[in-house]
Parts: structure tokens; sequence; C-alpha cells
């Protein structure tokens, strides 16, 4: 692969194409784009923007996406995740007094997020979503999922609600306006609702979105609904947008950067994620660090066009790829018919109902909240389910990045913890075999007078060998010769492992025991090795199999039977 076809996968991906393939993309280009017209102007909306500003966003980066992207169906754009934290960042900054400023500081911010994910890129660090594990993202998702959804009762009920970004405050508002609601405009957002919730059930493929956007604009047209109070889109710009340069101002670049970190990473996350989900499904494979350069680039490039943050969405993607996008050329198609509608169809959206972008948004998040994930948890790992638990409610109670930062620290000082207390067993032999198996997990298991045989599965580091020399003590009753330590679940030692090791072969001299390895992999060994460690065991109390140090240490016939585990 050439410099070029690597920072373009696009060029690869068109070496064997032909009509046929390009048959497949036009249509999935065309079908998402009927999808992604009303969305991006929902999230827009979501966001604090002008709609037309979703339509700006959904031109240029998914055009450039196309070229750089190693997935070849994931759709890229406005997405409610990221729209939720932008209308939180942009509007702690200036509210909603100044529609000019708002949109530029959120073009701002997409030339932050760009900025942060195509460094993120140059640098390797695509690893560093490992971090974002998926119970937090989950509980994250559910919490924010409920905050987009109760935003939209504003809209949905058609009263003026004060800007929250708290569930309970929301809803102690939407009760006290509850008298003031606008019937009509409730009725449309309940009847949008029920028909895009049924299609999606009966009709999968049926393009529900475009039916609710042009059904409410015909219906406010023809009734003069917008007359009766209904809140319509109004004129919408012909055209495409004028390159302009975000204001770089420094105060706002710094109270960005919290916002910004946090969609850079949070985006990137649901993006790969998609993206790997449908890679897998499709026999190919995406590549983190292009991946995050195409995020980056689209970004950065899309901020000079009157843009805000875009990634990829998993709802569009399964519709890009159920329509047949076999390459990035799908995603070019998109963004030609978004091209399109700017130019020529712009006019049409004057009528359009904004309970109707405010449907497709509640019923889009609301699908968002993890319950399968928290029955699953549940079953197999509490500790996860704490801790989604635990961002779940510091993103309702606390806001949008303190809760995926409360998140993220506790997923971090639980593996910190659970790894400081590192599982070690003590090992018998199974009857009639050469095999070493736990002893409280098989009870047939025999351990041999005057040898203690030990398994520690984890790797040593500073925070768990205070723990680590306690066990072994605890191990080692008053009887014991002879201490074999089976090393094979052991991948590193630090030097703080390395010194507490020395501590316990003291205590192993100082009561006469001898201390065995078995099975001590090679970059543990090099690290005993410098530490002057292995002079101090013996070379020749270091064997392969747990079997052969405890038939040496207790003097038995040596029986080559198997390997022990």
């Amino acid at each position: 692969m050439n410099a070029l076809t690597r920072h373009v996968p696009l060029l690869g991906q068109l070496a064997r194409y032909d009509a046929g393939t390009f048959q497949s993309d036009a249509v999935a280009g065309l079908t998402t784009a009927i999808m992604l017209i009303p969305q991006a102007m929902a999230y827009a909306m979501l966001a604090g923007l002008d709609p037309i500003i979703g339509l700006y966003a959904s031109t240029i980066p998914l055009a450039i996406y196309g070229l750089m992207g190693t997935s070849r169906q994931l759709a890229v754009g406005p997405v409610a995740m990221v729209s939720l934290l932008v209308a939180s960042g942009v509007g702690a900054i200036v509210g909603g007094n100044d529609p000019v400023r708002y949109a530029s500081l959120a073009a701002l911010l997409m030339l932050m997020v760009g900025a942060l994910q195509w460094g993120m890129s140059l640098a390797r660090l695509g690893f560093l979503v490992k971090f974002l594990s998926h119970p937090v993202i989950a509980g994250f998702t559910s919490a924010a999922a409920l905050i987009i959804g109760f935003s939209q009762l504003k809209h949905v009920m058609g009263v003026n609600l004060p800007s929250s970004h708290h569930v309970h405050e929301i809803l102690l508002h939407a009760i006290e306006k509850a008298g003031d609601t606008n019937l009509v405009t409730l009725g449309i957002s309940l009847a949008s609702m029920a028909t895009l919730v049924a299609l999606k059930r009966f009709a999968p493929r049926f393009p529900r979105f475009l039916l609710v956007v042009a059904g409410g604009a015909l219906a406010v047209w023809g009734l003069g609904l917008h007359e009766m109070g209904v809140s319509i889109v109004g004129d919408v710009p012909s055209g495409l947008p004028s390159p302009a340069l975000p204001a770089l101002e420094l105060g706002s670049i710094q109270a960005l950067l919290p916002t910004a970190i946090t969609i850079a990473l949070v985006g990137f996350m649901e993006s790969i994620s998609v993206a790997k989900a449908f890679a897998r499904e499709n026999k190919y494979e995406v590549d983190a660090d292009q991946e995050l350069e195409a995020l980056g680039v689209a970004n950065v490039v899309g901020a000079f066009f009157q843009g805000y943050p875009v990634t990829g969405g998993f709802s569009r993607t399964a519709v890009n790829a159920q329509a047949g996008a076999l390459t990035g050329v799908a995603s070019l198609v998109t963004a030609g018919a978004i091209t399109v509608t700017l130019l020529f169809l712009t006019p049409l959206f004057y009528f359009l109902p904004k309970a109707v972008l405010a449907s497709i948004i509640m019923t889009a998040v609301f699908g968002l909240i993890a319950t399968d994930e928290v029955k699953h948890l549940w079953k197999v790992s509490r500790p996860d389910l704490a801790a989604m638990g635990l961002t779940f409610v510091a993103t309702l109670t606390l806001g949008i990045e303190q809760g995926i930062l409360v998140g993220v620290a506790a997923s971090l000082l639980w593996f910190i913890w659970s790894t400081s207390r590192p599982h070690l067993a003590v090992l018998g032999e199974l009857p009639g075999t050469t095999v070493y198996r736990n002893v409280e997990r098989y009870p047939e298991a025999r351990t041999t007078p005057g040898v203690v045989a030990i398994r520690v599965d984890a790797p040593l580091y500073f925070a768990n060998t205070a723990f680590l020399k306690t066990a072994v003590q605890d191990a080692i009753g008053e009887d014991a010769r002879h201490l074999v330590v089976d090393c094979k679940a052991i991948g590193s030692v630090d030097a703080q492992a390395l010194s507490t090791i020395g501590e316990i072969l003291d205590a192993m001299e100082d009561r006469s025991i001898t201390v065995w390895l078995a099975g001590v992999r090679g970059p543990v060994r090099d690290a005993l090795e410098a530490a002057h460690l292995m002079e101090r065991i013996g070379w020749d109390h270091v064997v392969e199999r747990v079997h052969e140090a405890v038939d040496r240490a207790s003097g038995r016939r040596l029986e080559l039977l198997g390997g022990a585990k």
C-alpha cells in the first residue's frame, strides 16, 4: 500500500470498481441522504443551531470521509450525542440570544475537535478510546438519551421552556407550563412519533423520516396550522455555505476545550464501534488511526464551511449498509444529494413544523437507552454494572462532560483496585495426571507434603506487590520446605515488583524454604536476571512445568505424562 492509498483508502476500494458496484453505492447514498436531510436539520436544532447548519455539516465532511475513511458503510454526519454536547458547551458560553456568535463558536468547536482527532491520529493514539469502556459509554448514552429526548418537550408541547441539561428541571418546567400546551403542535408531535415507531417496526426500510417531514409540511401548508401557533422552520437559505474562518478567540478556545476533548473521544468511540461492527459483518478491517485522521480532517475542513462537529452514527450506517453501500462512493453520493438539496430544494422546508424534527429526535434517541445492557451486566459483571449506573446518575445530575469523566475515573479506579488484588491459587495434582489445578475449585486435587505450589494470575506491578507479599506468606504453612510458583500468567514485572520479589526471597531464606519457578516468560526471566534475582533462586530451580518442580522438590520420580496447567 503506497502513501496516497493509505491516506485515501477510497483509491484502493476503486481498484475493482464496476458499474454494478456504482449502482449499489448510488442507491445506498441516495437512501441515506433521504434519511440524513431531516435528521441533520433536527440534530442541528438540538445543538441550538439553525437547522440549515445541519445540512452544511452534511456535505463536505461526508465527502472527505468517503475519500479518507477505511469503513465502506459508515455514514458520517450530525448525531444526537454530539449535538447535545455542542449545546452544552457552546450554550454555556453564549446562550441562545446571539445566533450568529453561537454558530461561529460551533464552527470553532468543530475545528478544535478535528484538530484533536487529527493530532491523535498522527501520534497513533487510537488506543486511548479503550479507556472509554462499553459500560461507561452505555451509562452515558442512556442518560444523554433522556436529556436529549426531554430537551425536545418545548417543541413537542409548543411552549417556551428554559434550557437545561438536567432532566428533573426540564420536567418541572414542563409540568408548570402544561396548561399552555398548543394542542395542535402536540397532535402533530404524537402523530409523527406514532408513524415513526410503527414504520420502524413494520416497514423498517420505508423512508419514514421523509414521510413525516413531507406530511407535516403539507399539513401546515394546506391547513394553515402555522397561523394556529405551530412553530415552523421558516425561511431556509438556499445555496452552499461560504468559506469562513472560525473566530479564533483564546478565551473561547479555553472555555470550549473540555467539550472539544469530550466530543473528540466520544465521537470517535461511537464512530469506530459502528465501523468495526459493519466491517466484521462485511469481512474487512478498519484502521483506528486512519479513522481518526479521516474524522479529524472532515471536522477541520467542515469548520471553514459553517458546520458543527460530526461523527459516524449507527442508525444511518445501518440504513447505508442495508441499502447496499460497498465503498466510500456511497458517502460521496450522499454529500452530492444534500448539495443539490441546498442549491434547489430548501424552499420545500419552509412549512416544516419544528415538532416533526423534535419527534425525529425523540424516537431516535430513546432507542439508545441500554436496558438490555443492564440485564446483561447484571448476569456477567456487577462491577461493570455499577460503573454504568454511576455514569448514568452522574450524567443526569452533574452534567454531560462531568458524567463521562466520572465514569472513566470510576472504571480506572476499579481496574487499579482489582489488579491490586491479583488472583492467587494454591495448586494440587489431579489424581493419575501431572496436571495441577486450584484446590478450591478441584477438591480432588492433592497437595504434596512440604511443598506449596501457587499460581499468580496477573502481571506484577507497584499496586499489587504488597498484596502479593501478604498472600504468599498466608499460603505457606509451618511445614513448608519448598515454594513452587507457576509463572505462566505473569506477563510482566516492574521495578517495585522486583524489589518485593527480593523481599519474599529474603523471607523464604529466613525460613529455609527453597523457591522454584515454573513456566517463566521471556520478558519476566530477563527482568529477574537483570535484577540478579535468578542468581539467588538458582537456574537449576527454574523449570517449564509445575509437576517437574514439585517432583524435584519432593524427591519423587519425574513422570513425563504431559504438561501441567
